[in-house]
């Protein structure tokens, strides 16, 4: 078996079979199929797909590429919760501690940044001294202490999808339907946690652009985890807008502590309860309605901020710095962007504000960057708000004083009209 024809025969719109799809992921994992080659398996696979039973392979495949979790040693019921990336998307620091401090295990692995989306691991590392990398006993005692831990992936855990998501970064295959199943289904099922929420973002801000699209992927990953004897469902949630007014690391941890101290952005508050909700709701705590109210009460009750603030120190991470985010440095330079006419905003290119955030430092342009934790972008105006010509519509903040490129990607991303838009709602449908 080689290489070239299964690049050929997937370039020719051909299914491959299970055998060449585990040949591949064998080979990319031990080094023996070079990255050039594994682009261009990917480029083919944007452009021509995969039908399910090729998806599932690919998934089963990341999953076998390394060592399957088993935290046997972690007393109680575990549930994760998964986004398929935005703009703006702080949710797992918010909800994995609510959910936690209501009684369920979070042992969560989560990733860097893709593309134009932030990565929860990148907001982490933002709290100075946090530690993303522990050993499964470190893990499991924290989890069985505090409830909850959030560490990047290990190198031992599906490598062949830490090296597919590092290659497609920079190769502009990121929002393929396969390739983001079989990411993120090939993690979750590895990890084994016994419930999964999947959160499916739909919009211009990510990787399915139409609610058609984030659907057919939400029935793929939800029908590959039930086989897989995993309790799943997904939200669809809108991404035609950022998510809260933060853009970038250690902007978005600031406002997810204003979610868990009552005080943040109504739109990422909303999202964040319905999928705690769910999460909740997975795990057996009761009805829909039962899991809101505990929802709700762990944030009125300052108990999920507390399971946060316990989980940092536990990480070695300085916990000040969540009961003070004042202390979080501020950029080195800041640069107004102000509307160029009146009128409502009408639209946003969620995905152009990610990119405008990248250009100040907050993301990667190729693996090896570092990331300016304190860059990005804090929104004064979205989208159906009405402003003046002159009037702030965002601030940028970054440690590099050169702003012209980012400010003119988020000007050009702005749609101001004389009529203001239709309202939307945020969760746009949930798929079981």
């Amino acid at each position: 078996m080689r290489m070239y024809d299964i690049i050929k025969k997937k370039r020719d719109n051909q299914p491959l079979t299970k055998e060449e799809i585990n040949f591949f992921i064998t080979g990319f994992t031990n080094g023996s199929i070079p990255d050039y080659q594994a682009a261009a398996l990917c480029m083919a696979i944007y452009f021509n797909g995969m039908n399910i039973e090729e998806t599932t392979a690919l998934t089963l495949a990341v999953r076998d590429s390394g060592d399957k979790l088993h935290f046997s040693n972690i007393n109680g019921l575990r549930v994760d919760k998964h986004s398929t990336g935005g703009v703006g998307d702080k949710t797992s620091l918010i909800v994995a501690p609510l959910v936690a401090s209501c009684g369920v295990k979070i042992a969560k692995m989560s990733g860097r940044g893709l593309g134009h989306t932030g990565g929860t691991i990148d907001k982490l590392e933002a709290i100075p001294g946090f530690k993303t990398d522990l050993s499964t006993e470190e893990f499991e005692r924290i989890v069985n202490e505090t409830g909850i831990a959030i560490v990047g992936q290990s190198a031992e855990l599906a490598p062949a999808d830490k090296k597919l998501y590092a290659l497609r970064d920079v190769t502009a295959t990121v929002d393929s339907m396969p390739l983001i199943a079989s990411s993120i289904m090939g993690k979750k099922l590895a990890a084994d946690d016994d419930c999964i929420v999947l959160d499916v973002k739909t919009g211009s801000g990510s990787f399915m652009k139409t609610i058609e699209q984030s659907k057919e992927l939400a029935r793929i990953m939800v029908d590959i985890g039930k086989s897989a004897g995993k309790r799943t469902l997904a939200l669809i949630t809108d991404m035609d807008i950022p998510l809260g007014n933060a853009i970038g690391n250690a902007l978005e941890v600031k406002e997810a502590i204003e979610v868990l101290n009552g005080k943040g952005p109504k739109d990422l508050t909303e999202v964040c309860l319905c999928l705690a909700t769910n999460m909740l709701y997975l795990a057996e705590k009761g009805s829909i309605e039962e899991c809101e109210r505990m929802a709700k009460d762990a944030i009125a009750s300052k108990k999920a901020l507390n399971t946060f603030v316990q989980m940092v120190k536990a990480q070695g991470g300085n916990s000040e710095y969540i009961l003070r985010p004042e202390l979080f440095k501020n950029a080195d330079y800041i640069y107004e962007v102000k509307a160029t006419e009146e009128g409502y905003i009408y639209s946003v290119n969620t995905e152009g504000y990610g990119i405008a955030s990248l250009l100040l430092g907050a993301g990667r342009n190729v693996k090896e960057d570092k990331i300016d934790f304190s860059a990005g972008i804090i929104l004064r105006a979205k989208t159906g708000d009405f402003v003046n010509k002159g009037d702030v519509i965002a601030t940028l903040y970054s440690e590099k004083n050169a702003f012209e490129a980012s400010a003119k990607k988020l000007l050009e991303s702005t749609k101001i009209c004389a009529t203001p838009p239709e309202k939307r709602d945020l969760v746009l449908a949930r798929v079981e």
